[in-house]
């Protein structure tokens, strides 16, 4: 069963997007910028933009049944790969003990010219629960 997610943007209707989609156990969030009631969040702070639109992320993946440990890939996009380790940094408060696969690369832009990083995540439900690492951090075989 498809459960649509959406915030009540007027962007998703014209856009035709949700802001998550949950199927069964998987946890789809979609590419997530630092904006709040129609403003951008900080502009010229990526580490700001970056908490920001990953404590949106939390909100889609709670609203979907989900948590941060349950997200097994996060995708990063920035507008300056300079900035990779302040947005790295808000990344890794979120997700340190979860080490989901994560991606960053530049872009040429986002669609505002004030927004410097946009983050997706995708989940799945009830795999935070699993202590399948081994201290190293590598998945035993």
């Amino acid at each position: 069963m498809r459960r649509n997610i959406g915030t009540g943007s007027a962007w998703e209707g014209v856009v035709g997007y949700s802001r998550a989609v949950r199927v069964g156990d998987s946890v789809h969030v979609a590419g997530t910028t630092a904006i709040r009631d129609g403003r951008v969040v900080a502009p010229g702070d990526a580490y700001t933009q970056a908490r920001v639109a990953l404590e949106i992320v939390v909100e889609a993946l709670t609203a979907c049944g989900a948590s941060p440990a349950d997200v097994v890939r996060t995708r990063m996009f920035v507008t300056d790969i300079r900035d990779w380790e302040a947005v790295g940094r808000a990344h890794g408060e979120v997700f340190a003990e979860v080490r989901p696969a994560s991606t960053m690369v530049q872009v040429t832009a986002l669609i505002d010219p004030d927004l410097l990083v946009e983050i997706e995540a995708e989940a799945v439900v009830g795999s935070g629960d699993d202590e399948a690492t081994s201290p190293t951090g590598v998945t035993p075989p």
